[in-house]
C-alpha cells in the first residue's frame, strides 16, 4: 500500500483588505461559481485576473462573466480579497483527496442565486425577439433554488411575451418545475398584455 499523500494546507492572508464594495462580492461569487469543487483559490484568482493560463482556456473559463474583473490587479492582490471571502463566510474550503476546493457557503449561495438569476433573465429576455428557444435545454438540471427564484423573477416582469419561452422550457423540465413553469404561464397570461 502507497503511503496517503497529505492535505494541501491553506493560509489564508487577507493582506490589508477590511472590506469589499458590493460589486467585488458578487464578482467574486459569480467567478467561483464556475469552478466550485473543481478548483482552488489559485484558479479563482486567474479567472478574476483574466489569466491566458492553459486551464483557463481548456475548461471557457474566459466566458465568465467576472473574467478580467481585476485585470488591473496583481494576482497577489487579488488572492487577499478572496482569502478575505472565505474569512468572512462567503466562501469555504473543502477538500476532495488532498486538494482544497472553493466551494459556497450558505451566505456566498444566497448572493450568487440572486446574482446567476438575475444573468439568466437578461438572457432569456434577449430571446424574446427571436423564437428560437433552445437555451433553455441549459437551464436543466441547474439548482432547483435558484431555478425557481428565476421563474419568480419572470412572473415578477409581467411581461406575457415569456409565455412561448416559458412552455418550451416546460416541455423539457421535471415535474415540479413543470408545475412552477404553468403557474407563472397563467400569472403572466392574466396580468400580460396577451390573452
Amino acid at each position: 500500500m502507497g503511503k496517503k499523500s497529505p492535505k494541501v494546507k491553506v493560509h489564508l492572508d487577507s493582506g490589508d483588505i477590511r472590506t469589499l464594495a458590493d460589486q467585488e462580492i458578487k464578482a467574486i461569487l459569480r467567478a467561483a461559481d464556475e469552478l466550485i469543487m473543481t478548483g482552488g483559490r489559485n484558479l479563482l484568482a486567474k479567472i478574476l485576473k483574466g489569466s491566458k493560463d492553459k486551464r483557463i482556456l481548456k475548461y471557457e473559463l474566459q466566458l465568465c462573466p467576472a473574467y478580467g474583473f481585476y485585470h488591473e490587479l496583481k494576482l497577489e492582490d487579488i488572492m487577499h480579497r478572496i482569502d478575505w471571502m472565505i474569512r468572512k463566510g462567503y466562501l469555504e474550503i473543502e477538500y476532495s483527496d488532498r486538494l482544497p476546493l472553493i466551494v459556497f457557503s450558505e451566505k456566498g449561495w444566497a448572493i450568487e442565486r440572486e446574482t446567476y438569476a438575475e444573468e439568466l433573465l437578461l438572457k432569456l429576455g434577449s430571446l424574446l425577439d427571436g423564437h428560437d428557444y433552445s437555451y433553455v435545454e441549459n437551464l436543466k438540471d441547474r439548482n432547483r433554488g435558484m431555478i425557481l427564484l428565476l421563474i419568480e423573477k419572470i412572473k415578477g416582469t409581467g411581461n406575457a411575451r415569456f409565455v412561448p419561452l416559458l412552455r418550451t422550457w416546460q416541455a423539457i423540465e421535471y415535474k415540479k418545475v413543470q408545475a412552477e413553469l404553468q403557474s407563472a404561464v397563467q400569472y403572466l397570461l392574466k396580468e400580460g398584455q396577451i390573452k
